[in-house]
């Protein structure tokens, strides 16, 4: 070869392992270059036609619609129907391509009537997640060769299940109230959607997790040291064989059965994933406290205050500290479900605990960060409340700040889930709740 740079193409034979491709530095012997005698003025032409080019400073952190703080309530699966109620916000995301929860997932309540049966069918999903809220049931999952397996579910058990392309079956044989089983269920079409991908492989096998090994589990940690009773703690993360680094659900899926001690709080923490918060167990005194920033003592800086309501989700955002507080005289128990196994994959999640980084920074010490803040208010000292600053924009233009929104069903009933502000300036009428 000459000292121009050297060609490399791809080898026609196979690589000796999947998981290296082989390439070569020069065109094989015999082989050669085809002489391209195309005119490639209307396809440069084409090509053209959606480049941009930005100015890096204006930008690099795009305005964006903001992840809103939502809920969904208990009270859609309690009664009717058997249905799926979807917590379908992607107007507010201005996602237009797929239903979402969250840019990367989706999440609906199951309401199945004693008796009844009801199909659910995500054929591009790489994982689903069922949690039972209430009820006991049998599920049916068919492969593409029609082998069927069939697993029975109570209350607190989950399962998950990769890439399935044909229906899957879910009916319900019993319930302690309400008539009827509910199911929490959660995957991850969304990104998929986003990606244009299609799965084609099984990354993990059908898994089933039942209440009484996870119990189990939390029993064995409270008579244990470590960590988990230093920040108030107590909980399992919910793991795959085959995600054996991550240590998490699904190789996408990521989730914690946590418990709050009754007159106790678990002190603010972030993390880069939205969590998708289901409320297992909690009585009146429960709630959940997050905000974009921190205090100098490591309280949250006007929360928006979220109130425990088993049976229902609500969303925390990325980056936002959160707080969970427990002035009952029982146990509480939530089910956070993220898109944090890809997070972990990637090494983003940077999770952290607000008394790690009160001491670092009284150390002197900022710690660095994969997360991108996206608006310069987010960093400095001013007050802000609850609200990202809105875009630009003319009076006929729809409003982009943090709205309260639940799903379309919701809107149909007036017992929603309290999700009340706290406004810094303490004003008239306003509650003031207790972060210590």
């Amino acid at each position: 070869m000459s000292s121009q740079s050297p060609t490399t193409v791809l080898q026609d034979t196979p690589p000796a392992s999947p998981k290296h491709v082989k390439f070569t530095d020069e065109v094989s012997p015999g082989h050669h270059l085809p002489r391209f005698q195309d005119d490639t003025t209307e396809t440069e032409s084409r090509w053209k036609k959606d480049a941009q080019i930005f100015e890096y400073g204006s930008a690099a952190n795009p305005e964006m619609k903001p992840i809103p703080v939502l809920v969904h309530p208990a009270s859609l699966h309690e009664s009717g129907k058997t249905r799926v109620i979807p917590f379908d916000i992607s107007e507010e995301l201005d996602i237009d391509d797929t239903a979402c929860t969250s840019p990367n997932l989706m999440a609906s309540f199951l309401r199945i009537n004693i008796g009844d049966g009801i199909e659910t069918q995500v054929p591009t999903a790489t994982s689903q997640v069922f949690y039972v809220i209430r009820g006991e049931g049998k599920s049916r999952i068919s492969d593409e060769n029609g082998n069927k397996e069939t697993i029975t579910w109570k209350t607190g058990d989950m399962f998950c299940v990769p890439v399935t392309q044909t229906e899957m079956t879910h009916i319900c044989t019993g319930a302690e109230s309400h008539g009827g089983a509910a199911l929490y269920w959660i995957h991850d079409e969304p990104l998929m959607n986003y990606l244009g991908a299609t799965p084609s492989v099984r990354k993990f096998e059908p898994t089933l997790y039942k209440k009484e090994d996870m119990i189990k589990k939390v029993e064995e940690i409270k008579h244990e040291t470590g960590e988990c009773h230093k920040k108030n703690r107590l909980g399992v993360l919910l793991g795959n064989a085959k995600c054996a680094q991550t240590k998490t659900l699904t190789h996408v899926l990521w989730s914690l059965l946590n418990s709050i001690p009754q007159n106790s709080v678990q002190r603010p923490h972030r993390h880069n994933s939205v969590a998708l918060d289901l409320c297992v167990a909690a009585k009146p005194g429960v709630y959940t406290l997050m905000g974009k920033e921190i205090d100098s003592n490591g309280l949250i800086v006007d929360p928006i205050r979220c109130d425990w309501v088993p049976g229902s989700a609500f969303i925390t955002p990325p980056g936002w500290w959160h707080s969970h507080h427990n002035e009952s005289e029982d146990v509480a128990w939530v089910l956070p479900i993220q898109d944090a196994g890809m997070y972990t994959h990637m090494r983003t999640l940077d999770i952290r605990f607000v008394d790690d980084e009160l001491e670092l920074h009284r150390n002197g010490r900022i710690r660095g960060s994969a997360f991108a803040i996206t608006n310069k208010d987010y960093t400095e000292m001013v007050s802000i409340g609850a609200k990202v600053p809105p875009e630009k924009q003319s009076s006929a233009s729809k409003n982009v700040g943090l709205k309260r929104v639940l799903s379309a069903e919701c809107l149909e009933t007036a017992k929603r889930l309290k999700c009340t502000q706290i406004l810094a300036p303490p004003a008239e009428n306003n509650a003031s709740f207790s972060q210590d």
